[in-house]
C-alpha cells in the first residue's frame, strides 16, 4: 500500500532569542559539506565510555544518526529513524508494534538491547523489553541517536548484550521559539504536535504536546485487522546551568493512548 502523508509546519520565533531561519540552516548544511573526513569523524559521542570523546577514538562499533539525518529521511517515529543505522533491525509487527534489535535475535520484546533516552534506560523491568509505541518524542527535539553494535554490559549492565541505543535530545536552550506541525494522510489520519521554548529566570524551559491517530493494517484479503491506534502526549523540560561544570535538568511527561489488538482471521472466515 502506498502511504501518503502531508504536513504543514510553522516556526514561530521568540522575541528574546533568535530562531534559526531557512537561510541559516542552509549555511549550516554548506559548512557541513565543506568539512573534511577527519573533521566529520571528530564528532563528539558520550555513550561508549560515559564521557565525551571523539567518534574516531571511540573503542566500539558506533554509528551516529544526527537530527539532520532524521529530518531528511522523513521518519515520523524513532523506530523508523533507527533504520538509518547499519546493523539495526527495525521491523514493524503491525500498525502499533515494533521489533528492534542489533546483531540479530530480533523480536517484539528483544531483551539483549539496551535502549536509553538521555542516558536513562526505558525498558520494562518486568521482562527487559521496550514498548516502542509509548516511547515517543518529538523528532525535532532529537539531537542525535548513538548506536553501539556490540557488548556494552561492562558500563551499562546486563541488558547491553548485543548493543546500546542512546537517544539524546536537545537542551532547552537550543530549541528556543515555537514549532507547530499538523498533517494528514492515508496511514496517519491525523498528526498534530506543538512545542514552545522560552526563558525562566536563569533557566531555559520547553513544553510540548503531541497527538496522532493512525490507521490499522489491511491484510492480504483487504480486511482491516483492527490494530489502529491513537495517543496523546504532553510534557515539559527545564535546563539550568548552575555553574560552568554543573547542569540540572528537570522534566516530566504524561502519556495516554488507545491501541487496537490485531485480530488474525483464518482464510475464508467472515
Amino acid at each position: 500500500m502506498v502511504r501518503l502523508f502531508i504536513f504543514i509546519g510553522i516556526l514561530v520565533g521568540a522575541a528574546f532569542l533568535p530562531v534559526e531561519t531557512p537561510g541559516r540552516a542552509l549555511n549550516k548544511s554548506q559548512e557541513l559539506a565543506d568539512l573534511s573526513l577527519e573533521e566529520l569523524m571528530g564528532m563528539e559521542v558520550t555513550t561508549v565510555s560515559r564521557k565525551p570523546e571523539a567518534l574516531m577514538e571511540a573503542a566500539a562499533a558506533i554509528y551516529v544518526i544526527t537530527g539532520e539525518d532524521i529530518r531528511r529521511s522523513g521518519a515520523t517515529t524513532i523506530p523508523e529513524a533507527l533504520r538509518l543505522a547499519p546493523g539495526v533491525t527495525a521491523g514493524q509487527v503491525d500498525a502499533n508494534k515494533w521489533a528492534v534489535s542489533v546483531r540479530g535475535f530480533n523480536g517484539q520484546f528483544a531483551n539483549k538491547l539496551l535502549v536509553l533516552i538521555d542516558g536513562r534506560s526505558v525498558y520494562s523491568p518486568m521482562f527487559s523489553g521496550v514498548f516502542w509505541d509509548s516511547r515517543d518524542v518529538m523528532l525535532e527535539d532529537v539531537d542525535r541517536i548513538e548506536v553501539i553494535r556490540g557488548p556494552g554490559a561492562a558500563l551499562w549492565g546486563a541488558n547491553a548484550v548485543n548493543g546500546v541505543l542512546n537517544i539524546i535530545t536537545k537542551n532547552s536552550k537550543d530549541t528556543q521559539g515555537g514549532v507547530i506541525r499538523a498533517g494528514t494522510g492515508t496511514e496517519e489520519r491525523v498528526g498534530m504536535q506543538a512545542r514552545y521554548s522560552g526563558v525562566l529566570g536563569e533557566a531555559f524551559y520547553r513544553v510540548y504536546t503531541k497527538f496522532f491517530q493512525r490507521d490499522g493494517t489491511i491484510d492480504s484479503l483487504g480486511r482491516d485487522v483492527s490494530d489502529d491506534w491513537q495517543a496523546v502526549r504532553t510534557g515539559f523540560r527545564v535546563d539550568w546551568a548552575a555553574s560552568a561544570t554543573d547542569r540540572l535538568t528537570f522534566q516530566g511527561d504524561w502519556f495516554d493512548g488507545e491501541v487496537g489488538q490485531a485480530v488474525h482471521q483464518a482464510p475464508g472466515s467472515l
